[in-house]
């Protein structure tokens, strides 16, 4: 090797990133959001603490009757939330709203731009079960009744994520497919919760994909026994990731599949509502942290 060929060759290797750093570049990750709610109703100030620990940089704020710390927040003010967030190195990524509805949030959009908060979640409205021609039809009167509040969400930089809960509009995957197709704007999404669908991997994974860049939440959540009727422990835990039956590799490989940017919550509703998952604190982040290393798990395989 002459003078030249050596001093290129070192050049060559300063420059370009070994293809080991760029593969790690590249590599799909969740973006972790914390539901204050899987604390029951536990004050904020114990809370915040919790949220790095789950693998988290951001926390969902849900009102009562699920948590109460959107109450919290008006109650200590959004100068010592603000800083109780910047203490913690905590976003505010999502504030969930569905007693609010979708026409009812043009406040707490403005409150969510005050705080950074780009994102809001609530529920659709309309008549349940609806089919075919039907359920497009009143999508588009949904969507059209959306339009100036999608304004103030253009306006605020709030995205309204509309969850598929059972029993409303969009409680089917067609529904989902409207609402994303019918959306004038990106503005408007889909709170995407595996819950309240049919716990079938290739169903799931084949919607995310149909939902490719309007899925702005995705609930890490399965049906497992259900949340509606009190459960020996074990068994109500079974909506958790990894505990269940569902195999969640299929659904992160579709998000993965479709560049999904948006959070990912580690979820489960209790019975009663309103109780900590588990107890103490320690108890419920470690099974949430549980759950991550299982979901994780999932995204090493693909």
């Amino acid at each position: 090797m002459n003078r030249r060929e050596f001093l290129s060759g070192v050049a060559g290797a300063a420059l370009a990133p070994s293809a080991a750093m760029a593969g790690t570049a590249a590599r799909f990750r969740l973006r972790y959001v914390l539901a204050s709610c899987m604390y029951g109703y536990t004050h904020l100030r114990t809370i915040m603490p919790e949220v790095k620990k789950t693998g988290a940089d951001a926390i969902d704020i849900w009102p009562k009757r699920h948590g109460s710390q959107r109450e919290q927040l008006d109650e200590i003010g959004e100068a010592r939330f603000a800083a109780l967030l910047k203490q913690h190195d905590v976003k505010l990524a999502v504030i969930t709203q569905y007693k609010l509805g979708p026409f009812g949030l043009k406040d707490e959009m403005h409150l969510a731009k005050r705080l950074g908060c780009r994102t809001i979640v609530t529920g659709c409205t309309g008549p349940k079960g609806l089919k075919g021609d039907a359920l497009k039809t009143a999508m588009k009167g949904f969507v059209e009744k959306m339009k100036p509040h999608l304004a103030v969400a253009e306006e605020t930089g709030v995205t309204i994520a509309i969850e598929n809960h059972a029993n409303n509009l969009m409680e089917s995957p067609d529904g989902m497919k409207w609402l994303a197709e019918l959306a004038p704007t990106p503005r408007l999404a889909v709170a995407f919760a595996p819950y309240h669908l049919p716990q079938d991997t290739k169903l799931l994974a084949d919607l995310i994909r149909a939902l490719a860049g309007r899925i702005e939440v995705f609930y890490a959540w399965q049906h497992g026994k259900g949340c509606m009727k009190k459960l020996p422990k074990d068994q109500e835990l079974l909506q958790m990731p990894g505990r269940g039956p569902l195999d969640f590799v299929p659904l992160l490989k579709a998000l993965k599949d479709t560049g999904f940017k948006g959070h990912t919550e580690i979820f489960m509703h209790p019975v009663p509502r309103g109780i900590p998952i588990l107890e103490p604190t320690s108890a419920a982040t470690a099974e949430i942290n549980r759950a991550r290393k299982y979901l994780e798990g999932c995204l090493a395989k693909l």
